[in-house]
């Protein structure tokens, strides 16, 4: 292979504007250093490129046209790899691995990932989903940058977080439910009934209070939610959770005398590692679109 990167651009702009002389201006080069150029890369290809006849312009031949797209490819590719360089070398990371708790609002996050796209159009992402505990566990074991998760009081010291926003609880039972025919609970009718929570029973979250002596436990709130639409129990839920279509017309909002503290949403970190660009950037992102009212 001994044809060049400027050989290409010069096949290529040859190619769109159907004149040497056009691109010799173009590039500030005699019209014959262009046409030898691209003489060296048919030969260097084995194909005649274009069709040259006496006072015509350059046409394509099916060689040409086929192998266009592909020189266009291969200077995409480079300009690629320039853009990702200059990146590198201004800091940028190269890779950004988010994981986040099954259980974020997904209007925000596809928001923010959407615009993330935009700003950093060569930067790889890796997202990971999961239950409770999940998102810390990738942090601590070095499989993720980022973390977006509930706030609890158990969070491990190596983990330093930021405050984005929060999200409200909502008491919810499945229609069938003893209590949905109530017009508003009280905590005691509350106390009568199967309670479902999260699990583990120290985790600190707004919504772990017991209050009923049967208590079923669960990881996920999506999972919680599938059981109160079973009819196992009632469950304190975020309201996107709850409003989530699947469970439409599945799960009743109960009027309460008591509601559990909204959930706080962090982005976590581990604290002997610094955020590049790109991840301080998708947080302030992210802060934005946790706070815009919902459409």
């Amino acid at each position: 292979m001994n044809w060049n990167l400027d050989q290409l651009h010069l096949f290529v702009r040859t190619a769109e504007s159907r004149s040497f002389s056009a691109v010799a201006r173009e590039t500030g080069r005699a019209q014959s250093a262009v046409s030898t150029a691209i003489a060296l890369l048919e030969s260097d290809l084995g194909v005649t490129l274009f069709e040259r006849s006496s006072g015509r312009q350059p046409r394509l031949t099916e060689a040409g046209s086929a192998l266009l797209e592909e020189a266009r490819s291969v200077l995409q590719q480079c300009e690629r790899l320039d853009a990702r360089a200059l990146g590198l070398a201004q800091g940028q990371e190269a890779r950004l691995r988010l994981a986040q708790d099954e259980a974020m609002p997904y209007q925000p996050v596809l928001a923010s990932l959407d615009a993330l796209a935009e700003a950093f159009p060569l930067l790889e992402v890796q997202l990971a989903s999961g239950a409770q505990g999940d998102v810390a566990r990738k942090l601590l074991q070095r499989q993720a940058d980022l973390g977006l998760l509930f706030h609890h009081e158990q969070m491990p010291r190596e983990l330093e977080s930021q405050h984005l926003g929060s999200i409200e609880m909502v008491t919810v039972c499945s229609p069938q439910h003893p209590l949905a025919r109530l017009a508003s609970v009280e905590r005691r009718d509350l106390a009568e009934h199967r309670q479902l929570l999260m699990t583990p029973q120290d985790s600190h979250y707004p919504g772990g209070e017991q209050i009923s002596p049967l208590v079923w436990r669960a990881d996920s709130f999506y999972a919680m939610a599938e059981l109160v639409v079973r009819g196992l129990g009632w469950a304190w839920l975020p309201r996107h959770v709850a409003q989530y279509p699947t469970y439409q017309g599945h799960l009743q909002e109960l009027r309460s005398d008591w509601a559990p503290l909204p959930l706080v949403v962090e982005l976590v970190r581990r604290r002997d590692g610094a955020l590049g660009p790109a991840a301080n950037w998708l947080a302030d992102c992210l802060a934005r679109e946790l706070l815009r009212p919902p459409a």
